[in-house]
């Protein structure tokens, strides 16, 4: 047999023994599903309150790319946002709005990416939350 052949046959060998092993094998693939985040927004603990349903859509939304609870990062901390509306049901449209259809021109010149894909029940949840961080009740 020639080297070539040899290497050929060898590389062969290699392969085959890893597609039988695969085939064969009992562990299976495990892939980790974190699921769409409308999956994760659409299905909230019924159980829990408005304001910590709110907390656990922001808490797997992608709000923490440019907020933080209470320092400023490329949009407003939370907290920030929370002393500056009151919370009021109007307020808390006019946030979950935002949170909706993005927005630009309140907290500087970087616009807020828009979020259509969230319900209008869900943003209010999330509202809710954002605006719960001064110690403030619905009124």
């Amino acid at each position: 047999m020639t080297k070539n052949a040899t290497s050929i046959f060898a590389i062969a060998w290699v392969a085959a023994s890893l597609a039988l092993y695969s085939c064969g094998s009992k562990k299976e693939s495990v892939k980790e599903d974190y699921g769409t985040p409308q999956e994760t927004i659409d299905a909230p603990d019924v159980a829990a309150d408005p304001i910590t349903q709110g907390e656990s859509l922001v808490k797997a939304s992608d709000c923490k790319t440019c907020h933080h609870i209470n320092n400023k990062i490329i949009g407003p901390s939370h907290t920030e946002v929370a002393k500056k509306y009151e919370f009021t049901k109007a307020n808390v449209e006019l946030l979950a709005g935002k949170i909706i259809k993005g927005g630009a021109g309140v907290w500087g010149e970087v616009a807020m990416t828009a979020h259509p894909e969230i319900s209008q029940a869900d943003a209010e949840r999330m509202a809710r939350y954002v605006l719960s961080l001064d110690g403030e009740t619905e009124h």
